[in-house]
């Protein structure tokens, strides 16, 4: 039988120094007659002497072992074949007189265990789950647990660091798709409560036809769903004016923890300085240390949009008219960079309905109380943008214009791979000071030129956020496009920036945490990690280094 595992790692990581404080600190005794005989000063002089050196001893033991990595055990062991075996029939006889529940059928293993979408070779899992609830999530968590075996969540699939690879060893795939319910809808509270399986434009769509005037702004991959968003700590181009998902609009989570409990990270007021906020703790985390099963978030007002679209001589010149624009406080929803080769990608791809000039530009989402004021910010944009060498300034005269300008922008990805067909796309997600950004875009451009390879660029340049999407067809561009990609995450990182705005670590990414964030950072998430997860069954393999070392760290 398991024993639960105690929340207090680093005394359960060194069992002799907990056992010495414990039983060989010296306390006074009481007792209820007169039975016990007294100590005579004698013996407690001696008692006092022997306390003081075994808690010395103890004492030397914990400080010496508190950086000792080998304390703590990092590599988990997990359970043999036949223990999945077992599991597997264990899940069939849980879950037997419900259909399609437990799911071992090849071409379903191999959808859970690979992507359209990256780079990344496949892996895949053991067998895929379907729950339907928090209690159904629980059960197989704890049959997980009773054969140690690793347990990956996964929903929309719209991943880009394959975070939803299975384990190399096999495991659990928890598809929490089904799970797409509002729950609740609180309109004077401007808030619902879903299951992590609904995606963000079913929920937007489903608040628009009850005729609710409000919408969840954060805005990646449109097949996103509020689980794996609420994973990643994700965002899209409405982060200029909306923030992330690491900002308020997650209020609260209720999660499966490995030990199979079940916690509500906190109420559904607006704010709280109750504790830690430990929502955001699994904002981010990437299913490594809960199995997020219902969530409370916030909504924004729906306010009057359109969409202009103006080209600029270089990057450089359209950087220097955004951060004019941003600061002069304009009404600005989203703030789109797209250079030469996705214009010319978008013209190719064919989706568009008129035919672009293939040069730097800039997609812009204005937003107003009415029309008047989105007008006025237009003719601001505009004057700003003339000023910084901005040409073909253009303002969708209606709403059915502004929504097929912004289709454009949105299908970036797969305009992007119509330039070199059959090809695969490497989509890269740095993020600097905005300041940073042009030389980091000019530098990038430069690499990837010299390497031959095809490449268009967007970026939400109001954030210093960009995206290359690399095309390559074979093993020797492939391993180019690696390299590249390792540079400007260096470049980025030594701009004071980061190797991901918002797709995340997963696999991709994680050997460049240490350089980023600092040994120490990282060695404070792994603990936490070890803390709530000690046998290492969730998403094993995602967001922490293998090794805390520098140099491993550094490389990819």
């Amino acid at each position: 039988m398991l024993v639960r595992p105690t929340t207090r790692p680093l005394l359960l990581a060194r069992p002799s120094a907990t056992l010495l404080f414990t039983y060989y600190v010296p306390r006074r005794r009481f007792t209820t007659n007169n039975a016990q005989p007294r100590e005579t000063p004698k013996f407690r002089s001696a008692y006092s002497l022997l306390v003081a050196s075994l808690a010395s001893g103890a004492l030397g033991y914990f400080v010496s072992s508190w950086n000792n990595a080998e304390a703590i055990p990092t590599t988990p062991k997990y359970g043999s074949p036949k223990d999945y075996e077992q599991a597997i029939l264990e899940l069939q006889l849980t879950f037997a007189g419900r259909d399609d529940v437990v799911s071992t059928d090849p071409e379903d293993l191999r959808i859970h265990g690979r992507s359209e979408y990256d780079y990344l070779p496949d892996c895949l899992h053991s067998v895929v789950v379907y729950p339907d609830s928090t209690e159904d999530v629980v059960k197989i968590v704890k049959i997980a647990t009773k054969y140690r075996m690793p347990i990956t969540p996964y929903s929309g699939a719209t991943n880009l660091e394959g975070h939803t690879r299975g384990h190399s060893s096999g495991g659990i795939c928890i598809d929490l798709s089904g799970m797409k319910r509002i729950i609740e809808i609180h309109e004077a509270d401007s808030d619902i409560v879903c299951q992590p399986g609904i995606g963000w434009v079913e929920i937007n769509d489903d608040l628009a036809r009850k005729g609710i005037p409000l919408f969840f702004p954060i805005d990646p991959a449109p097949g996103a769903t509020i689980g794996g968003m609420l994973s990643t700590g994700c965002s899209g181009t409405n982060a200029v004016r909306y923030g992330t998902s690491k900002g308020e609009w997650f209020l609260n989570a209720t999660v499966v923890l490995p030990s199979g409990e079940v916690i509500k990270t906190r109420r559904r007021s607006r704010k709280s300085s109750a504790g830690f906020d430990t929502t955001k703790l699994f904002i981010g985390a990437e299913g490594t240390l809960g199995i997020v099963t219902e969530v409370t978030i916030r909504l924004a007002p729906v306010l009057p949009t359109s969409v202009a679209v103006v080209q600029f001589p270089d990057v450089r010149k359209a950087t220097e008219a955004v951060r004019e624009i941003i600061n002069q406080g304009v009404g600005i929803q989203c703030i789109e960079l797209v250079d030469a080769e996705f214009m010319r990608a978008t013209n190719i791809y064919g989706q568009s309905r008129r035919k672009w000039p293939e040069k730097d530009g800039l997609f812009i989402k204005l937003q107003g109380h009415t029309q008047q004021s989105i007008m006025d910010s237009a003719k601001v944009v505009k004057k700003l943008a003339e000023k910084h060498g901005g040409t073909g300034f253009e303002f969708a005269k209606n709403g059915k214009e502004a929504a097929d300008l912004w289709d454009d922008r949105k299908n970036a990805h797969f305009a992007g791979l119509s330039l070199v067909p059959g090809a695969k796309g490497w989509a890269t997600d740095v993020c600097v000071p905005v300041s940073k950004l042009p030389d980091l875009v000019y530098q990038t451009k430069e690499d990837l030129k010299n390497l031959g390879l095809v490449t268009t660029i967007v970026g939400h340049v109001g954030d210093g956020n960009f995206h290359a999407l690399i095309l390559f067809n074979n093993e020797e561009e492939q391993a180019k496009t690696k390299q590249a990609v390792s540079r400007m995450v260096k470049r980025a990182i030594a701009l004071d920036g980061t190797c991901t705005g918002e797709h995340g670590v997963g696999i991709g990414k994680k050997d460049y945490l240490i350089e980023e964030l600092g040994e120490g950072t990282v060695e404070l998430m792994k603990t936490i990690k070890r803390a709530i997860d000690p046998l290492g069954l969730f998403n094993p393999g995602k967001l922490y280094p293998d090794t805390p070392t520098k140099d491993k760290g550094n490389n990819n």
